[in-house]
């Protein structure tokens, strides 16, 4: 395992209430959390296939992640807003070594390897990389050195993260690569755009059940595996 180039993915426990609110209704809440855990279980799936060393970045109780992905290291998130989080993930991995880090969300299940592979590859040659969202935030930011400055003064969890971003890597003069945009899941519409983009997804095919009604009552906890 490549422990210079490091793969960390954000991700909070499942727990009905506390994510995909945005899918509720039609989806009840346990109904949206099963489905975030699908998403995740690909997400870090997709982040298992190559030789990087993969990092989950998790919110919730710890327990919960080592028995689901026992197999990936483990780091809890800290910080009051996700600029501070998103530094200090960084921070630890370039101090434990890392020359490279790139870091994804879990709400793009299908979110292209050839992406990250890109990824790794513009981090020889710039010092950030971002993958653009299609709602003005990014699916991927990478670095090859911490950039504390890059993650303040943004309007995290706005449509304005993209273009403030931009404005801050001018600002303080950092060369980024910028790779071709993918898609979150963060409603219906964009839930209906990855069904249709990519069927054979798990997430996908979750979805399509859940939507159509088909699977009630034996969704009221997210499992373990």
């Amino acid at each position: 395992m490549n422990n210079r180039a490091v793969l960390g993915i954000f991700a909070k426990q499942p727990l009905p209430g506390r994510v995909k609110t945005r899918l509720c209704p039609p989806l009840t809440p346990a109904q949206a959390a099963r489905l975030y855990h699908c998403c995740l279980r690909e997400t870090v799936r997709l982040a298992e296939q190559e030789d990087w060393c993969a990092w989950l970045f998790y919110q919730g109780q710890r327990q919960f992640f080592s028995r689901a992905f026992p197999d990936v290291h483990l780091a809890e998130q800290t910080g009051d807003h996700l600029g501070e989080r998103l530094t200090q993930a960084f921070a630890s991995r370039f101090a434990d070594g890392a020359q490279q880090v790139v870091i994804i969300g879990s709400d793009s299940p299908d979110l292209p390897v050839s992406l990250i592979r890109q990824a790794f590859c513009a981090l020889a040659r710039h010092d950030v990389v971002l993958a653009p969202a299609t709602d003005g935030g990014y699916v991927l930011i990478g670095l090859r050195q911490p950039a504390p400055a890059l993650f303040t003064n943004i309007p995290w969890s706005t449509g304005e993260v993209l273009s403030a971003t931009r404005r801050k890597l001018a600002e303080l003069q950092l060369k980024c690569q910028e790779l071709p945009g993918w898609h979150d899941v963060d409603d219906v519409a964009s839930l209906r755009q990855l069904i249709r983009r990519s069927p054979a997804s798990a997430t996908a095919r979750l979805a399509s059940q859940l939507l159509a009604g088909s699977m009630p009552a034996q969704l009221s906890t997210p499992t373990t595996r």
